[in-house]
């Protein structure tokens, strides 16, 4: 018993490192904004309300919208599916907030179908190559630029993040633990198992 108890402690040791060390990543990962000329602007959908999009997702696009002004990429890719009794998509709502804000109609490139990070990472990497573009600048909130920009990697991508710092989980502590949470979630369920939640 002596034993199995010293390799329980062990065990609680090593997660309670490696938790540590996941969640200084995603912090780490979060405060730098990597922007630079890209071929493309990839936004990272969230909810939207009936062709509205949730504040969340309205300050994503709000600084991918800011960097295709400064000139950063010449393309704007906006992702994301739609839930169950949803009328429109994440991506189709994305587009005509981009649209009402300067961004032309065929600058922008639309991903659907996803309904996960994963499967939103994959079909931009489909869309790029596509196209015949190579870079990528992502766009989301902080907690979620680790997983994203891993993911990217996986998959080909050569991209960096540019998180937006005006999401209401900024200055909502809950909101912001409750994201990076998920996030530690996600990380280990992708490295085990290759998927997500």
């Amino acid at each position: 018993m002596r034993d199995l108890a010293r390799v329980a402690v062990a065990g609680c040791l090593g997660l309670a490192i490696i938790a540590s060390y996941a969640t200084f990543r995603i912090w780490e990962q979060g405060q730098r904004d990597e922007q630079r000329p890209a071929d493309a602007i990839v936004v990272m959908g969230a909810a939207q309300y009936d062709g509205r999009p949730s504040p969340i997702f309205a300050a994503r696009l709000e600084h991918a919208v800011a960097l295709y002004h400064a000139g950063l990429a010449p393309r704007l890719i906006v992702t994301g599916g739609k839930a169950i009794g949803d009328r429109t998509t994440e991506a189709a709502s994305a587009k005509a907030y981009a649209i009402a804000r300067g961004v032309p109609a065929e600058a922008i490139l639309t991903e659907d179908r996803s309904r996960t990070t994963l499967e939103s990472i994959r079909a931009v990497g489909d869309i790029l190559r596509g196209n015949d573009l190579e870079t990528a600048v992502f766009v989301s909130d902080r907690p979620h630029m680790l997983r994203v920009l891993r993911m990217a990697a996986d998959d080909g991508i050569t991209a960096w993040g540019s998180p937006t710092r005006t999401s209401p989980i900024e200055t909502d502590p809950p909101a912001w633990m409750d994201a990076t949470l998920h996030e530690l979630g996600a990380l280990a369920q992708y490295f085990l198992v290759a998927g997500e939640p």
